[in-house]
């Protein structure tokens, strides 16, 4: 059954290259993909990815959490920062010189898309994704967060079209606790939109998520100083940086594409015995939005084609972008092919 057609593809030029120790073919595009939408009906959306690497690697497709994109980390292409920097490059389980790493913007992440965005509509663009750039398998598929998620549904709806998925901090149905936060972060915007202030709105709510996504613990390291008293109210140790969280979000996000990312979230459900490809499945001891024993109940769900690590991190929900060689480590063993060394 067809979910989603790719009906046109536009290849942007790739940069040129100096060092041929570590040169590598870089590649952004668009392709226009008609999907069926759970909640939305057919829509016709442009999906943006960037390929890197050469033609004839493993193709493994990276996908963060609903703030990344296309652009994963920085190579000889494209060298701003992308947003797994550290997680992917020279020496690294994802190493554009051995693997060909696929990113792609998420549907609705240009805050244009103002319907319910299920992570089954992200899979179906996905596999028109790999059918434009004629990949017939992905060697893998790492999700981190909400990329686990579609990783998720890639597997139930398009179990062809990969061999292996790596879940991280990603569960087969979103955690009630989770989504109250969430629902209360949305309402933050709710609030922000009626009182003409939409950016303090968008900002608070990604302050609300900031405590989400790490621990107690590690707000005891960082902010165990006493408050302040500034222009007559009490200012506490972690305000600055919930600040500067919220400002750097503001600056980089629509609103939009914010709040459809995070119900789309909240949409999620699969059942892990529809599963059918090899699953790892990473979880995070004191993840608070993602509990290991839901994350228990997937790997039971999925049988002999599920395994399980556990990491103890500070860090909690964020511990992929901050534990990168542990993670790194796990990705090595989990993509290796047949005879080849670390």
């Amino acid at each position: 059954m067809s979910f989603a057609t790719a009906i046109a593809a536009q290849e942007f030029p790739a940069a040129s290259f100096d060092n041929a120790e570590r040169a590598v073919t870089a590649v952004r595009g668009e392709v226009e993909v008609r999907v069926a939408m759970r909640h939305a009906g057919q829509r016709l959306l442009r999906l943006r990815y960037e390929l890197v690497g050469a033609a004839g690697l493993p193709v493994v497709l990276v996908a963060g959490g609903i703030s990344a994109h296309r652009h994963i980390a920085s190579n000889t292409g494209f060298a701003e920062k992308g947003w797994a920097e550290g997680l992917a490059g020279f020496g690294r389980a994802l190493d554009p010189q051995r693997r060909r790493l696929l990113g792609f913007d998420f549907i609705g992440a240009d805050g244009d898309l103002d319907v319910p965005i299920d992570t089954a509509d992200q899979a179906d663009a996905v596999a028109a994704l790999l059918d434009a750039l004629n990949i017939e398998q992905l060697h893998g598929f790492v999700g981190y967060s909400y990329g686990a998620l579609v990783g998720q549904q890639l597997a139930v709806r398009h179990p062809q079209r990969l061999a292996k998925l790596i879940a991280v901090s990603g569960a087969h149905r979103p955690h009630p606790y989770a989504s109250a936060w969430r629902a209360l972060q949305r309402r933050a915007v709710a609030l922000g939109q009626l009182q003409c202030a939409e950016s303090h709105g968008l900002a608070l709510a990604r302050q609300f998520a900031m405590l989400s996504y790490r621990t107690p613990e590690e707000f005891g390291e960082r902010f165990d100083a006493a408050p302040e008293v500034v222009n007559g109210r009490v200012r506490v140790a972690a305000e600055d940086y919930l600040d500067a969280a919220g400002a750097q979000y503001v600056a980089r996000t629509r609103v939009n594409a914010y709040l459809r990312l995070s119900e789309s979230i909240d949409l999620h459900r699969i059942d892990p015995a529809a599963v059918s490809v090899p699953t790892l499945v990473v979880a995070v001891e004191g993840d608070r939005l993602v509990p290991l024993s839901d994350l228990v109940s997937l790997v039971e769900g999925l049988g002999p084609r599920g395994s399980l690590r556990v990491l103890r991190s500070p860090y909690g929900h964020d511990a992929f972008l901050k534990e990168t060689d542990r993670i790194d480590a796990i990705l090595a063993n989990a993509l290796r092919l047949p005879g080849e060394t670390a």
